[in-house]
């Protein structure tokens, strides 16, 4: 709907009508059309999309040596791609930018780049020069709407002379630029655990947060499922399947990064799934059945002392989510009124309330937002398809990020809560794939193979 020409085309109505009624009718009209951006307004204020973005330019990085220029190719590529996927950037496109080279400060004239047609306010450039036992990149970062000289960034990056150092040195640039533009907004270096294999030989993978770099963490010739990171992403613990008194059911296992293998976690009877870690990184919980029906049960990080949490008497409890901002509350699932859905309770398992929704259906895959104030969810309502949904949690307000691509699980947030990873199966197999969180900017991560349970590191 466009206010302006609503409004135009009411006053012509109303020329003839009395001052006084006209104006409260434009009064009334101004709130009906105004009530769409006004409900929304959570939603942007929670997510900070929407907001104006600075913008910056990116020249092509300046290779000392013609055999230098792949990877200066490749590292202000990758440089640009972590910037326009960053959704708080705007990047100035190369077609306009100057012709002559910019490689170190000296060199850097502020008005070629602050007026149009590039009009940034920021600018990104440097060198790269190479051997075959090391790379050294020189980076800086200007800001030349001010007249001040002073490089908002400079920065040296040096290491072996690879793709994946180079791409890496890239992200950590780009975190660095978008981090002086944003503090914490920046998640260029961060990585996605994801499960890839068909049934009966599922194994955890871990990718960049780009679909970069992909590689099996786990070997264990069995099936692997929904892989969650520690805070400090130094572990992942997931569902495996392994034997206890001789019987094979599905446990918590744990990897470590640190170690470069999996250690220990206390095995129980019957079916443990759904491993989450509260905020600070000392407890887990988890589905159980060890006692019956599936129920939540909280444990040390090393699954010692588990305690119950949940006591219903018919259905399964499952999929629980910490609000990672305070610790307090926990979302979870159950189909304890006879279909699966939203549940909420504090973290100690007391208050324990159902999430009213305006409709039917059944409602899968918490994942909060990281600042505590969204929760994203698959939802499958009566009329078909299942979609991603985002809701606020105090005013319960909905937003539909998905609808009708394929079917679509597993939302997972981004450290920056601007981003989600998901699954779906909109390109016909089902693959990973990110997003804005509203919804916009749809990017494949994976292209063969099966691959389900995307879940974001925090670092």
């Amino acid at each position: 709907m466009h206010l302006t020409s609503d409004l135009e085309a009411y006053l012509s109505l109303t020329k003839l009508v009395r001052p006084a009624r006209t104006l409260l009718k434009l009064t009334l009209l101004l709130l009906v059309l105004a009530s769409p951006l006004l409900a929304q307004d959570w939603f942007r204020i929670s997510t900070g999309i929407g907001q104006e973005k600075p913008r910056i330019a990116v020249p092509d990085f300046v290779p000392k040596a013609a055999s230098d220029q792949s990877h200066a190719a490749l590292f202000a590529n990758v440089v640009r791609d972590d910037l326009a996927f960053s959704g708080v950037i705007d990047l100035a496109s190369p077609s306009f930018y100057p012709q002559k080279t910019l490689s170190q400060p000296g060199e850097l004239t502020m008005l070629d780049w602050s007026q149009p047609p590039v009009n940034a306010n920021f600018v990104a450039f440097g060198n790269l020069a190479e051997s075959s036992a090391e790379v050294a990149i020189f980076a800086w970062m200007f800001d030349v709407r001010n007249p001040s000289t002073q490089a908002v960034i400079g920065k040296v990056y040096r290491g072996a002379s690879t793709d994946d150092n180079v791409r890496k040195f890239a992200h950590q640039f780009a975190d660095e630029i978008i981090g002086k533009i944003l503090p914490g907004a920046s998640i260029a270096s961060t990585r996605i655990a994801f499960i890839r294999g068909a049934t009966g030989a599922k194994e955890v993978w871990v990718m960049d947060y780009d679909g970069a770099n992909q590689h099996k963490l786990t070997s264990l010739g069995s099936v692997a499922l929904t892989p969650h990171w520690s805070p400090d992403a130094s572990r992942i613990a997931f569902t495996c399947f392994q034997p206890v008194s001789k019987v094979v059911s599905a446990q918590i296992c744990m990897y470590s990064f640190d170690l470069g293998k999996l250690v220990s976690f206390a095995r129980f009877r019957g079916t443990n799934t759904s491993p989450t870690w509260s905020p600070d990184g000392s407890q887990v919980m988890f589905s159980s059945s060890m006692q019956g029906n599936p129920a939540l049960y909280v444990s040390d990080a090393s699954g010692n002392r588990p305690k119950r949490l949940t006591f219903a008497s018919n259905g399964a409890d499952t999929s629980p989510a910490w609000n990672p901002k305070t610790g307090q509350t926990v979302v979870f699932v159950s189909d304890r009124g006879g279909v699966p859905q939203l549940y909420m309770m504090n973290a100690d398992g007391t208050d324990t309330r159902k999430i009213d929704l305006p409709d039917m259906g059944y409602v899968i895959d918490p994942a909060w937002s990281p600042n505590g104030q969204l929760i994203a969810f698959s939802w499958r309502r009566p009329s078909g398809n299942y979609d991603i949904y985002i809701m606020d949690v105090v005013s319960h307000q909905l937003r539909e990020i998905t609808r009708d691509a394929g079917r679509n699980e597993r939302p997972s947030w981004a450290p920056d809560g601007r981003h989600i990873v998901f699954e779906s199966t909109r390109s016909g197999t089902r693959q990973i794939w990110t997003m804005l969180a509203d919804g916009s900017q749809p990017h494949q991560l994976t292209t063969s193979g099966h691959n389900e349970s995307p879940n974001w590191s925090s670092r």
